[in-house]
């Protein structure tokens, strides 16, 4: 299986279930974990920052980009960024559903990107199932924040930290609680 073959198929949200997909994951996961403990072993400079980034995620990422490690992530290969993104230390992404985060977004400590969830039933339990989350422009992402597979952000909202994202939110909104419910809306030139 290739990255792209392997991004084709979460996009059906199919169970991860096969002998193949499984092997895949666990050799990506390893590579993730060599390039992450590298990353989280020592200081790094901005730009090696970037460097070590652009290796986990397989691509060029943002010279706008700031991210202060540690960074944890269990595949690497399906994280997008927009321009001016900044993520703070101890973040969590379980990227195998896809992750995007758009222009300007803001993501504070410690916070959870779980794109997988397990079936419901004790049957289906041993099965992952995974769904993209994505981030509009401006997002600001409070600490210690987790946000839930298939969940979108819209441009410029806010999630208060300590949220847990269950559902999608709609743009120029504050978001908080467990689950996390809409506070109030954002008023232009807030």
């Amino acid at each position: 299986m290739t990255i792209r073959e392997f991004k084709e198929y979460v996009k059906t949200g199919r169970a991860l279930s096969t002998d193949d997909i499984h092997r895949f994951m666990d050799e990506m996961s390893d590579s993730a974990r060599r390039i992450t403990f590298r990353l989280n072993a020592a200081y790094h400079t901005p730009d090696e920052v970037r460097a070590l980034l652009s290796e986990l995620f397989g691509y060029g990422v943002p010279r706008s980009l700031r991210v202060f490690p540690p960074f944890y992530t269990d595949f690497g290969r399906n994280i997008t960024l927009g321009e001016n993104v900044f993520i703070n230390a101890c973040c969590h992404f379980q990227d195998h559903g896809g992750v995007a985060i758009g222009d300007g977004c803001q993501i504070g400590h410690n916070v959870v990107f779980a794109t997988l969830n397990h079936g419901l039933s004790a049957e289906d339990r041993k099965n992952t199932y995974p769904a993209p989350i994505v981030l509009g422009k401006n997002v600001w992402v409070g600490s210690n924040s987790t946000i839930l597979q298939g969940v979108t952000i819209g441009d410029n909202a806010v999630v208060a930290a300590g949220a847990v994202v269950t559902r999608d939110v709609a743009a120029n909104t504050i978001v908080g609680g467990v689950p996390a419910k809409a506070i109030r809306k954002i008023a232009a030139g807030e």
